[in-house]
């Protein structure tokens, strides 16, 4: 829409968006093909068999389960990079009638007693879930923070697994029984398999998680007016730590779904907001998240990795964090 190597032609909302090769741009040799076109294919499949047959030249987002293949198959390159982008678990806490109205109190051992979400933490295992799930091909992790960025706290070690402790923590909560509530995923085949190992891992422990598979944009103004317990959701990623944080787990903060509110965590974020080093902002950020993780409002789980996959012949590609594809100086070799 500005000036770049390509110029905007037309978008067909779900079908294509089309981009021509710009006379504008003040380094044309960078822009080798004359015209561009994005495909929106939801479903993986469809996007796998596209690319075998070479209807498409670049497959964005492969699914972790597929990229082992496709390198096996020996005709593609599979780039892939850690985003910085996150999953994990959003946990209502007291959202009662919508994340713009009061808080209220929703009664609940889930969000009323913290004893019961670090139970729930400690019952997964986040190197499983990635294993099991993933392939492996995705990154564990227990911040919003990736570990590409350079405010990442390299001296943090999530919680391993311990299911002993889990069981002690829902037993002094009064919940020795065991404990009931419903996670809500996002309907498609992958969600649907993480879902699925988190139900698993966390009933070792004393947790009936029922699913509620929703249509993604469903789940979202469900979440906004406080009708989920909990939500597999995740978070696209800004390259500065503050667009990950601080509208998450402010008091009033736009995209605070869970209706926490830590005057001693806002400070730390707004704090963070104005200053200017990174090491100063980098040590506000862990005492931020140490408070963050404490109440389990969300519990990260992990970054996803941005995998693509393209005919050997086309050379140039190079794989971003922010998960964007970059066509600029990209060609046919």
């Amino acid at each position: 829409m500005c000036v770049g190597p390509w110029s905007f032609v037309e978008r067909v909302p779900q079908d294509r968006i089309v981009l021509e090769k710009s006379t504008h741009y003040f380094d044309p040799g960078q822009a080798r093909f004359d015209r561009l076109v994005f495909r929106i294919i939801p479903d993986d499949n469809v996007r796998l068999a596209n690319l075998r047959s070479g209807d498409v030249d670049f497959m964005h987002l492969v699914a972790p389960t597929d990229s082992v293949n496709i390198k096996k198959e020996g005709r593609f390159e599979v780039a892939s990079v850690t985003g910085i982008a996150y999953t994990g678990i959003t946990i209502n806490l007291r959202n009662k009638t919508g994340k713009t109205q009061p808080a209220g109190d929703l009664g609940t051992p889930l969000a009323n007693d913290p004893r019961v979400r670090e139970a729930l933490d400690l019952s997964l295992d986040r190197e499983a879930l990635n294993q099991v799930a993933w392939d492996g091909q995705y990154t564990p992790g227990c911040t919003p923070i990736s570990p590409v960025s350079p405010f990442y706290d390299k001296a943090r070690k999530c919680p391993t697994r311990d299911v002993a402790k889990a069981k002690q923590l829902l037993a002094a909560a009064g919940l020795a029984s065991g404990y009931a509530f419903e996670l809500t995923i996002v309907n498609d085949p992958q969600q649907r398999r993480f879902g699925e190992v988190i139900q698993g891992m966390a009933r070792e422990a004393g947790f009936n998680i029922s699913l509620r598979p929703s249509e993604f944009a469903s789940a979202l103004t469900d979440d906004d007016n406080g009708k989920l317990q909990a939500f597999a959701i995740g978070w696209s990623g800004r390259v500065d730590p503050d667009g990950n944080i601080h509208q998450f787990h402010t008091c009033g903060g736009s995209l605070n779904t869970t209706h926490v509110c830590d005057e001693g965590v806002d400070a730390l974020l707004n704090k963070a907001r104005e200053v200017s080093d990174p090491g100063e902002r980098a040590k506000l950020y862990r005492e931020a998240i140490d408070k963050i993780n404490a109440r389990r409002n969300i519990i990260y789980l992990y970054h996803a990795n941005y995998i693509v996959a393209y005919p050997k012949n086309l050379k140039g590609y190079r794989a971003v964090p922010d998960g964007l594809i970059r066509i600029k100086g990209v060609s046919w070799n």
